[in-house]
């Protein structure tokens, strides 16, 4: 039995993701602190602007102490330049630090800025795909609804563009394969052409691991029966 719980699940990246990780190993100034199956989302805006860095995996079970100089809690990624963490403020700050890299991922004009950021908060501290209490798949439900409603003529949130909207959330979304959507199949249809704009991105697919390897601990979220102290984090902040 493992002293640490979830500990047995597999940590490091595999398949594509192992790839650009292998890609990703000679010393640069910028430094990303990750684990396999833990969230992409800075990852991903690393790859969409092509900012340089240095790709140092941990086990987000055995925390070691460099990952914990840059992030206290140690529950997710942390950058090293100036040190950081949480995503949502690394993501704002490598489109403050590096805005000669494109594509820009943050709207120029303040008000839509703005909206793009409510909306990360939103779907960091409100969404929580798959899970399996009646309450929070309710809530979940009525997340999913109203960041459709909010979608533009898309593909992406903002538009034609992806964004940093697109990057928090992922494919993390739980839509139904084709024609088993039922009575919403409609409304599904939308989701499924914003999904396959997101999956035909280089960055999603060169930072996904094979799914043999995170399903069961993703499924452990869902059931509420991770018992980590990482899962413990996550449960109540999704940064």
């Amino acid at each position: 039995m493992p002293s640490v719980p979830d500990a047995e699940l597999y940590p490091e990246a595999s398949g594509p993701a192992k790839a650009l990780v292998d890609r990703h190993q000679a010393e640069q100034p910028l430094k990303l602190y990750a684990g396999g199956f833990v969230l992409q989302r800075v990852w991903l805006a690393l790859e969409e602007k092509q900012i340089p860095y240095q790709y140092i995996e941990v086990n987000p079970y055995h925390k070691p102490q460099s990952l914990l100089s840059l992030n206290p809690r140690g529950d997710g990624n942390g950058v090293k330049l100036k040190p950081l963490y949480e995503s949502n403020i690394i993501l704002e700050y490598l489109e403050e630090a590096y805005p000669d890299h494109q594509p820009r991922l943050l709207p120029t004009d303040p008000y839509e800025k703005a909206r793009a950021k409510i909306w990360m908060d939103f779907v960091t501290t409100r969404y929580q795909p798959q899970s399996q209490d009646e309450d929070v798949a309710a809530e979940t439900d009525k997340v999913r609804q109203e960041f459709l409603d909010r979608l533009k003529e898309g593909p992406f949130f903002l538009g034609d563009q992806i964004s940093l909207p697109d990057l928090v959330l992922g494919r993390g979304l739980g839509i139904p394969a084709e024609s088993q959507g039922r009575a919403d199949e409609a409304v599904w249809q939308r989701w499924r052409t914003w999904l396959r704009a997101v999956e035909g991105r280089r960055s999603i697919r060169e930072t996904t691991s094979e799914k043999d390897h995170y399903l069961p601990i993703y499924q452990r979220y869902a059931d509420n029966t991770a018992q980590s102290e990482l899962a413990k984090a996550h449960k109540s902040w999704k940064g």
